[in-house]
């Protein structure tokens, strides 16, 4: 251990345990990367709603609390987990607008995205408001509440619109977001004018109003999801999009359809592993899975288990996979995960993002709505797997999952964090039902992650003997798991624990929280 501490101590410059505490209960659990999100959802599930209640109810206040991460143009996927172990899909994508410029988007192949496509001339697809895409949350949340909620819309939205009251409280994890985008948030009056109010950052222990946005999330409640996509809110939004120089049009918000199917399934250990459609990086997944368990299948976490899981991804992510999702590998992505279970044993997760940090940096000044910079998802160049084209549905790396077994409900788990999201969730999947973990314990294990280049990224924390395992198939970089820079995957968890729940939330943000029912 020595030895060990001396090779990393250079890359270990915080001193300190990055672990976080389970929220365990029999009534219901909602994880969040923010405790306002986590607690608004369990306090739904103590007044007697349920999975998916709670998890829309916490998703829609994050915009409050978190708006680099998500707004109503964010886009993603809702998995619901039946007590009876029947798991179905909510998939509320982005969209490319029906009519676009295919000039304003032309390529330049000097320069690429942080997803790995090549950047539009001018950042066209990749910031302001022409880097918006059809989004999808606000119909992907009603239906969701519509099929399996017992709630209203509006009450779903009344945390939310609670908090825009008020403003954001801006603690030191909000400066530094902000800090980050700076040079682009600047650029747009919208969110200057919200973010940077005397010109700076903001120091924390201030207050950021949210004006627009609160009458936005008002009008909602009260006409109901037809109004952003067909009504006054829809209107609004689309005639600053289209002012600022983007292109989705109230026809494309009236068109907007969010879609529901039954999860994709594959056997995994003598239980059931459950995805997304195809847009989602589910078959990356299920690949690595399929792989470590043909190659290494049952037993403990250790060496074994980490070169195993190495050699599945790198399987996973071979060329014709990359082709047809992105590879992104920078930490500037805006994902966040959502996940919650009920006292019948319902269990929701969701997994949503507004791509970058805070988006396309436009905001909408008649709405208040922060815009997603989706048409970064797409390849400008012609005649490519993921070619930007009229209507098509987003490919991206979300990817949350259901666990079933013969008892019927066993798990859900997702991650933020791109290219990350594959390695994390494999890593994950395999210690429950490979390794029997439980959530707690697999949750605060320390990871490694890889993918298509075949490099380590080994969390420091993680032992010599598995460092060194690693460092014996590929070149490894050891890295500390820290709020920035983002090494790891974001990954949150709820399972089963006997007859209770266990939920355990990411382990570096700082914010984020397992919140019971019991304690709302």
């Amino acid at each position: 251990m020595a030895d060990k501490a001396n090779r990393y101590s250079a890359i270990s410059p915080e001193r300190w345990t990055a672990r976080k505490t389970a929220g365990v209960s029999n009534t219901g659990i909602v994880t969040s990367q923010h405790y306002a999100a986590a607690e608004a959802g369990a306090k739904v599930l103590a007044d007697g709603g349920n999975a998916v209640d709670a998890a829309v109810t916490a998703a829609f206040t994050l915009q409050t609390v978190e708006p680099w991460m998500t707004s109503l143009m964010a886009c993603g996927y809702m998995l619901v987990n039946q007590p009876d172990g029947q798991v179905e899909v909510v998939e509320f994508t982005g969209r490319v607008p029906a009519k676009f410029d295919p000039e304003i988007y032309r390529a330049d192949p000097t320069r690429k995205t942080f997803i790995g496509h090549p950047s539009s001339v001018n950042d066209a697809n990749s910031k302001g408001f022409s880097a918006a895409c059809v989004p999808g949350c606000v119909a992907g949340f009603a239906e969701a509440l519509e099929r399996f909620g017992s709630i209203s819309f509006s009450q779903a939205l009344q945390p939310a619109i609670e908090r825009a009251a008020k403003g954001i409280w801006v603690d030191w994890h909000t400066t530094l977001a902000i800090a980050l985008a700076e040079a682009d948030l600047r650029e747009d009056p919208g969110t200057r004018q919200i973010f940077l109010p005397d010109g700076t950052p903001p120091e924390p222990g201030s207050w950021l109003p949210l004006k627009a946005l609160h009458a936005t999330l008002t009008e909602l409640a009260k006409s109901g999801p037809a109004a952003f996509y067909k009504g006054a809110i829809g209107a609004r939004l689309s005639a600053d999009i289209v002012k600022g120089g983007g292109c989705v049009s109230r026809d494309d918000l009236a068109n907007y359809k969010p879609l529901h199917y039954s999860a994709r399934a594959m056997a995994f250990g003598g239980k059931t592993i459950h995805v997304a459609g195809e847009t989602s990086a589910g078959t990356r997944l299920f690949d690595a899975l399929e792989h470590f368990e043909s190659h290494r299948g049952k037993g403990p976490v250790g060496p074994e288990f980490f070169v195993a899981m190495a050699q599945a991804c790198w399987h996973a992510f071979d060329a014709h996979r990359v082709r047809l999702l992105p590879t992104e590998n920078d930490p500037k992505s805006s994902t966040t995960q959502v996940n919650a279970v009920d006292k019948e044993g319902r269990m929701v997760a969701i997994t949503f993002t507004l791509l970058n940090r805070f988006g396309a940096r436009a905001l909408s000044p008649d709405t208040g709505i922060l815009c997603n910079n989706g048409m970064s998802w797409f390849d400008p160049r012609p005649n490519r797997a993921n070619s930007l084209r009229a209507g098509a549905y987003a490919p991206s790396n979300m990817c949350p999952i259901a666990i079933t077994d013969e008892e019927g409900s066993f798990a859900v788990l997702g991650a933020a964090g791109g290219n990350q999201i594959v390695p994390a969730l494999a890593q994950l999947s395999a210690m429950l039902v490979m390794a029997g973990l439980d959530v707690e314990e697999a949750g605060n294990r320390p990871r490694m992650s890889t993918g298509a280049s075949r490099d380590i990224i080994a969390n420091v924390d993680m032992t010599a003997a598995e460092i060194a395992a690693l460092e014996a198939i590929s070149a490894v970089k050891p890295m500390q798991q820290a709020v920035y820079p983002r090494p790891f995957a974001a990954p949150g968890l709820i399972g089963r624990r006997g007859s209770s729940f266990v939920g355990m939330p990411d382990t570096t943000y700082p914010a984020a929280f397992a919140a019971t029912a019991e304690n709302s």
